[in-house]
């Protein structure tokens, strides 16, 4: 498997970049990838599933992408929020270049990918996607969530697409447990083997 070491800060093998193209917020687009992260040879399903189910993401403020990749994710939340800011964090550092550079030759500005420590942490998230990675483990993957949920604004919304088999029922309770009375966490889609779950922050 060419991205089995996508979860290191610096993946094994030399960092090439090669050319994809892919469709992203209805029209094609031609970025970089390169092995050793995760989904290099394009979108994968889960994340084309959350980019087809979910609605269009805050048009102003801050914007999240937990475990940006190439920056399908993040890059698709620009598209749609011109006037809003776009955050992308991953600790594949492969990751973090290829996000910055692809964002920048579609001249979006206003996407800043970067590693988790380097966010400021009194930032609040208006709107966060994320396909979560869902095979570092509960443990870390709790920790993750844990991290980012919280921090949504008030009246803000994540988005979560997760693989039935791979636990987004368990995952969905966990979310409902471990998160205060401000946050309601529903199912909102299933498609194509996968969920999407929806963590809401109660306005003011």
């Amino acid at each position: 498997m060419e991205s089995a070491h996508y979860f290191s800060a610096s993946p094994a093998g030399p960092f090439t970049r090669k050319p994809l193209t892919v469709d992203l917020a209805g029209e094609t687009r031609k970025l970089q990838t390169s092995g050793g992260i995760f989904s290099p040879d394009g979108i994968d399903k889960g994340t084309a599933v959350l980019l087809a189910e979910v609605p269009a993401p805050a048009q102003s403020g801050n914007l999240l992408d937990i475990g940006c990749g190439w920056g399908p994710i993040a890059i698709t939340m620009a598209l749609h929020s011109p006037d809003a800011k776009v955050y992308a964090v991953d600790v594949n550092e492969r990751c973090i270049t290829l996000t910055n550079e692809n964002a920048a030759s579609l001249g979006l500005g206003n996407v800043t990918a970067s590693t988790p420590d380097e966010v400021d942490p009194e930032l609040r998230f208006d709107t966060i996607w994320s396909n979560p990675p869902i095979r570092i483990g509960k443990d870390e993957l709790h920790s993750l969530l844990k991290l980012w949920i919280p921090r949504l604004a008030p009246g803000g919304s994540a988005w979560l697409v997760v693989q039935k088999n791979l636990g987004s029922d368990s995952l969905q309770r966990w979310l409902s447990q471990e998160l205060d009375g401000s946050f309601t966490v529903t199912r909102e889609a299933t498609a194509k083997a996968f969920r999407i779950l929806r963590v809401r922050k109660a306005s003011r």
